[in-house]
């Protein structure tokens, strides 16, 4: 199933894009970097992080975003990881940069979650981050502890300085994902317990109802052929849509939950959102922004109830232009708690009668949004956006919470339509920001990396592909990568390619000026259709209201100019956080679900090569590592971009190629799952 380049209902990128941390260190991309020439020593003094640490080395990532650094266990002096450093005597070399540390800026936490594991040695603490080396328990660890929980812990100094480990908190057995979910919850300080003073004012929100005091001065929309259309399990129901003629195209209508009016700057409950920044999304749980009170009630826009919103009404002609567009604070009164399932039923005409009676109120406007949403398609391919293949996996989970089934994400119809009606109210609501120069949350994405671009062509030609779009790398177009993506349709490459240009795209993030989104192919967005599970979306209601409520340009600038810039980086860290605590999760109840299937047949494909083997990608989006060890017949040598090469025979390992391989063994606490290649199968 192809999608847009996923900013789906104006979100964030999927856990699985863009590369990251994950198992062994990142996810397999097939491509290393290349190499530099050696150069004389840097002097200067460059910000940085320790994001690696083993016995005898680590890596420190400069803040500026620069190529990780090399540093020798001598040149450390004493940083352990996560701190903030000053790094310098820089010398670029082959295999990258390295670096010594200068200054210790700043502790990182000592706060360690992981597993325990017992040799002949004893009982020893093994990290969930990327801390490579075991440590040993340090005096004062709580009681009763096993081989295989999984335990928070505190790094502390041992008497000869060296580093341990003192257990302050048991999660249970480590061969269990949902355990496993709540260590990487801590280990990534998300928020999932509301404190008292939120809690309290929520309570004082859940029953209100909307008042004849608060209709005045909004758009009455209670009348109009409005409905919500979300998955069967949505509780949040914060967007809704209608769509009419005009006499050139159409007038879209989307909805949202006017979360701002609900939620006053300055609250507790605004502060807790803040420092949140997003939902976060589990197998069997969701940890929400805001309050169930708030998000399953008051401002969830259910059917058959009048509901504040906040109003992108845009007019779009037959060509997929917009001709104009206006905000409005309104009231709207949903007719129908649409399902994406029963619509997709609707649009190919496998319907029940029931189905046709329930959806009979918004029939109209409905077919109105598919004819809108094909015309949107069309201009945004004509664009040159990016349509991704997905990858994105999908989990069943048991009464128990063990994950029992795993399969790709399948997206219908409807949510597409949705995807690219939610698209065009994100736009316009940048648009008017930009129009009035107003301090504002964009949402951005610049332009790839040169050198991430030539990677993309090494494999791109590796695969049989024409990477002449990619001649450009200084000036790449989305355009470009489009034209890639397109050959790569309905190949054995699809996915593979479809995955490194989500690894060649930089990272999307929010911003305060409006530079643009590479990936969407526009030059204005920013994200206004979710404020009940983003804090940037509430950001921007916030300051949308005070506008439309004095079009004073320096009122707001004086009352949002330093908010805008807190939001912006605020929700940027707390969306990176989320997105690395979601895909660890999705790690462990994949290998959670391989565990109860080792021993079984698969033919998958070649994700990523490495010098010590090769990653393999099954149907159901299981990703797992196959080392050269199990190819007992070949003596395969890497070529130093996407293949591994058999000496004797010639034959190639290469990423996009099916290969058989057989479960071998699956780690449920570090997400770790092992094939063996199946030569008989």
């Amino acid at each position: 199933m192809t999608k847009q380049f996923n900013e789906k209902k104006g979100g964030g990128f999927s856990p699985r894009a863009n590369g990251g941390a994950g198992r062994f260190g990142g996810r397999s991309s097939g491509l290393q970097n290349r190499p530099h020439i050696v150069s004389a020593v840097d002097k200067r003094k460059i910000p940085g992080r320790i994001v690696s640490l083993s016995r005898n080395f680590a890596f420190a990532r400069p803040d500026d975003g620069g190529e990780d650094m090399f540093i020798h266990v001598d040149r450390l002096h004493n940083a352990f990881l996560g701190d903030s450093v000053v790094l310098t005597n820089i010398v670029q070399q082959a295999k990258g940069p390295s670096a010594e540390v200068a200054e210790i800026t700043a502790e990182g936490p000592r706060m360690l979650t992981g597993t325990l594991r017992r040799d002949e040695f004893g009982t020893l603490f093994h990290a969930d981050a990327a801390l490579r080396y075991a440590l040993p328990l340090a005096k004062g660890s709580i009681a009763n502890l096993h081989d295989g929980d999984k335990v928070q812990v505190e790094v502390v100094a041992g008497s000869h300085g060296e580093y341990m480990a003192r257990v302050i908190k048991l999660y249970g057995r480590g061969d269990s994902a949902r355990v496993c979910s709540q260590a990487i919850i801590d280990a990534n300080r998300i928020r999932s317990v509301f404190p008292e003073d939120v809690m309290a004012e929520a309570r004082q929100l859940e029953h209100r109802t909307v008042t004849p005091e608060e209709l005045k001065g909004r758009l009455d929309l209670r009348d109009a052929p409005i409905c919500t259309i979300d998955s069967a399990s949505a509780k949040d129901l914060d967007d809704a849509i209608s769509v009419s003629r005009t006499p050139t195209g159409y007038k879209l209508g989307v909805h949202i939950a006017d979360v701002s009016y609900y939620v006053k700057e300055g609250s507790a409950i605004d502060r807790e959102a803040m420092e949140r920044g997003t939902s976060v999304y589990f197998a069997d749980r969701v940890i929400p922004m805001l309050p169930e009170e708030l998000s399953n009630g008051v401002c969830s826009l259910n059917a058959g109830e009048d509901k504040l919103t906040f109003s992108a009404l845009v007019w779009i002609d037959q060509e997929g232009n917009i001709e104009k567009y206006e905000f409005h604070k309104s009231v709207i009164h949903s007719k129908v708690r649409g399902v994406y399932s029963e619509v997709n039923a609707l649009f190919d005409g496998t319907a029940s009668k029931e189905l046709k009676e329930k959806y009979a109120p918004v029939q109209r406007s409905l077919s109105l949004a598919r004819k809108l949403a094909k015309v949107l398609e069309q201009k945004s391919r004509e664009s040159g956006c990016v349509e991704l293949e997905s990858s994105e996996p999908e989990f069943t989970v048991d009464e128990n919470g063990v994950c029992i089934d795993v399969k790709p994400h399948g997206t219908g119809e409807s949510e597409q339509m949705i995807e690219q009606l939610m698209i065009m109210a994100n736009r316009a609501a940048a648009m008017l920001a930009e129009k009035h120069h107003l301090p504002f949350v964009y949402r951005v994405h610049e332009k790839p990396n040169p050198d991430r671009v030539d990677s993309l062509a090494d494999l791109v030609t590796a695969l049989g592909l024409n990477a002449k779009p990619l001649e450009n790398r200084g000036d790449i177009k989305t355009g470009d990568l489009a034209a890639i993506m397109n050959q790569a349709k309905d190949t054995p490459s699809e996915r593979v390619i479809s995955h490194q240009i989500l690894r060649t795209m930089a990272k999307a993030r929010y911003d305060t000026a409006p530079i643009g989104h590479f990936g969407l192919a526009l030059a204005d967005y920013c994200h206004f259709t979710s404020p009940i599970r983003r804090y940037p979306d509430t950001s921007i209601h916030r300051i949308l209201s005070a506008w439309l409520e004095t079009e004073d340009r320096e009122a707001c600038v004086a009352r949002f100019q330093t908010f805008a810039q807190q939001s912006a980086a605020q929700s940027s860290d707390c969306e990176v956080r989320a997105m690395t605590a979601e895909r660890s999760a999705e790690d462990c109840y994949m290998a959670e679900y391989m565990h109860a299937h080792l021993g079984e047949h698969y033919v998958g494909v070649i994700s990523g090569v490495t010098m010590r083997g090769v990653f393999v990608q099954l149907p159901n989006t299981v990703e797992g590592f196959v080392p050269l060890e199990s190819f007992t017949d070949a003596h395969y040598r890497f070529d130093g971009a996407v293949s591994q090469v058999d000496e004797t025979t010639g034959r190639r390992l290469t990423i996009g190629q099916e290969l058989p391989v057989l479960s071998a063994s699956a780690d449920v606490s570090s997400g770790r799952i092992d094939f063996v290649y199946d030569p008989q199968k």
